[in-house]
């Protein structure tokens, strides 16, 4: 597991809800973004972020659904989709919402 061209910054972020069941079929991406979003250097970025985590046990999708500081919101289905899409989703729409992230996606 490689994290993208750089680090995960969450400056434009409120909040991030990351629920997974163990048991789902197809949960390694769910649990791989859960550990570079949750890591310290991704958490610095952003200190008023929160990282919620919830296991289900009931064999649901795992779902990924990301607060922005206006408002919207990001959900992401994880079973579909790959770590480095999940990661590329993220750090678009942060780059969007802040230029300064932009430099910091590029290096």
């Amino acid at each position: 597991m490689a994290a993208s061209g750089g680090a995960v910054v969450l400056k434009t972020v409120k909040k991030i809800i990351v629920q997974f069941c163990p048991f789902y079929s197809n949960v390694r991406s769910t649990r791989e973004f859960l550990i570079l979003v949750g890591s310290e250097k991704a958490r610095a970025t952003n200190m008023n972020c929160e990282v919620i985590t919830e296991v289900k046990h009931d064999r649901s999708e795992p779902v990924i659904d990301i607060t922005f500081m206006d408002g919207e919101r990001l959900v992401m289905k994880g079973s579909k989709i790959t770590t480095q899409e999940m990661l590329s989703a993220l750090q678009t729409r942060c780059s969007a919402k802040h230029p300064q992230a932009k430099t910091a996606d590029k290096k």
